[in-house]
């Protein structure tokens, strides 16, 4: 039980509907975590923490990361997607020890907390043991996030030969199941991270898609990156009977009109990772084209070895990136547009309740309602990039940052006050992210961190 808390006087984006705003509004949390009113000048017994002048909103949801690869961030932020899949797939990720998953796990998603990511799907597909596992889920429970983990093999899976002969590992995910998700209740849930038909032969597939439907778990799965992406995996899925509302279908780059309109059709979910795939050569982020096909976008930091890992920047690489792609026709014709389609209350729409949707957790988290979990974020108003506050929805997506996020509660839980994250030793993470680190890049004696390391494509194995 938590206690009683009412946010005082805020200027409150409720993401229930594209644009909600209400100023000099409270929230109040009950003792069960969840939001038991929300309204002007409420009238409870609580602990009041008075938050006028300042933004509250409801905690991001990244749909999409890997969050074991934080403790060998930016690596790969040079590195082409070939780079990548030779650095890290059949590089570094074989020298991570269980340990070492946990570090990166447990580093990623408290830097996900600071920065005012309350759920995140950690897409963890560097499981080369049961062991590796356990730390994975271990440490995202230490964090006291939300997150759904989503289990997505290891390195036999993911390396070569594509297409992959090799089956999901099903004896662990089913041993985790039982162990860890029997009642799906939590803060950590559990799904299936699919490799899907670019990768895997039609047989792999659909033993993986059986499996998921065996043990009743959400589907995530990367379709439509770059070249890969136009071999029709959407419409494979379909003429195999895979298509599913309980599927999020990742990137969908360089999937055709087509495809994209049976993920809306079938209800699945779509993530976007616009820094990732623009700089890997997966195409132009689906953004635009999922909205006109009837599919609501969700937001993916994907690959934190590479890109920064809060919710903030990608917002403004999506809207800065779909703004140009809407210009461009009128740019070659002279046409002027008389008003932008993408607006700020979108985006931020599609970097909470859309996220949650595609988590499967709309119905816990991604809003600020009554009876929803209080997953809140309350942004500092002592910035001068934030004075004065015109337009809350702008300021949110293009001048809010991470150094902002003042207080961040899960279920109620204030994980982040007054800019601090609570309960975290700061030292002793640093000292075994970096201990971590040394050991994985002592592994591989041609990996270098001056920014200079590219792949040898030609020796990686």
């Amino acid at each position: 039980m938590t206690k009683r808390t009412l946010l005082r006087g805020g200027t409150v984006i409720t993401a229930q509907t594209v644009g909600e705003v209400l100023p000099d509004t409270d929230v109040l949390i009950g003792e069960d975590g969840t939001i038991e009113a929300v309204g002007p000048a409420l009238d409870a017994e609580a602990e009041v923490l008075d938050v006028s002048g300042r933004v509250v909103l409801p905690g991001f949801v990244d749909t999409h990361r890997h969050t074991w690869q934080s403790v060998v961030r930016n690596v790969a932020s040079d590195w082409s997607l070939t780079e990548y899949l030779a650095g890290l797939h059949t590089g570094l990720s074989k020298y991570f020890r269980p340990e070492d998953t946990y570090a990166g796990n447990y580093l990623g998603a408290l830097e996900a907390l600071d920065a005012g990511i309350t759920t995140l799907v950690d897409w963890s597909h560097n499981l080369a043991t049961p062991a590796h596992a356990d730390a994975a889920i271990a440490a995202l429970k230490d964090t006291g996030m939300r997150a759904v983990f989503a289990h997505g093999g290891g390195s036999r899976q993911w390396g070569a030969p594509l297409p992959s002969p090799h089956d999901h590992p099903a004896e662990d995910a089913r041993r985790i199941r039982d162990q860890y998700f029997s009642d799906n209740t939590g803060l950590v849930t559990m799904a299936l991270a699919l490799r899907g038909p670019q990768f895997t032969t039609p047989e792999v597939n659909a033993h993986d898609f059986e499996l998921a439907r065996e043990l009743d778990l959400r589907v995530t799965v990367h379709v439509g990156d770059g070249y890969w992406g136009k071999s029709g995996p959407i419409r494979k899925l379909r003429d195999d009977g895979f298509l599913s509302d309980r599927t999020t279908y990742v990137h969908c780059c360089t999937l055709g009109d087509d495809e994209l309109q049976m993920i809306a059709d079938s209800g699945g979910t779509a993530s976007c990772a616009p820094d990732v795939e623009m700089q890997m050569g997966h195409g132009f982020p689906a953004t635009g084209r999922l909205l006109k096909a009837g599919v609501r976008p969700t937001f993916s930091i994907d690959v934190c070895s590479s890109n920064g890992g809060d919710m903030f920047g990608t917002m403004r690489t999506a809207i800065g990136m779909q703004r140009a792609l809407d210009n461009a026709p009128s740019v070659d014709t002279g046409e002027v547009l008389e008003r932008i389609d993408l607006s700020c209350g979108d985006v931020l729409q599609f970097a909470t309740l859309d996220g949650a949707h595609a988590a499967g957790l709309d119905h816990v988290t991604g809003s600020i309602a009554v009876g929803k979990a209080a997953d809140l974020v309350v942004l500092d108003d002592r910035s001068l990039a934030m004075t004065p506050l015109n337009n809350p929805l702008g300021a949110v997506v293009y001048n809010a940052h991470p150094g902002l996020v003042r207080d961040v509660f899960v279920q109620g839980n204030r994980v982040k006050k007054d800019g601090v994250l609570v309960g975290v030793d700061y030292d002793r993470l640093r000292s075994t992210a970096v201990a971590s680190r040394d050991y994985i890049v002592g592994e591989m004696p041609e990996a270098h961190l001056d920014g200079s390391w590219h792949p040898d494509l030609a020796t990686q194995q």
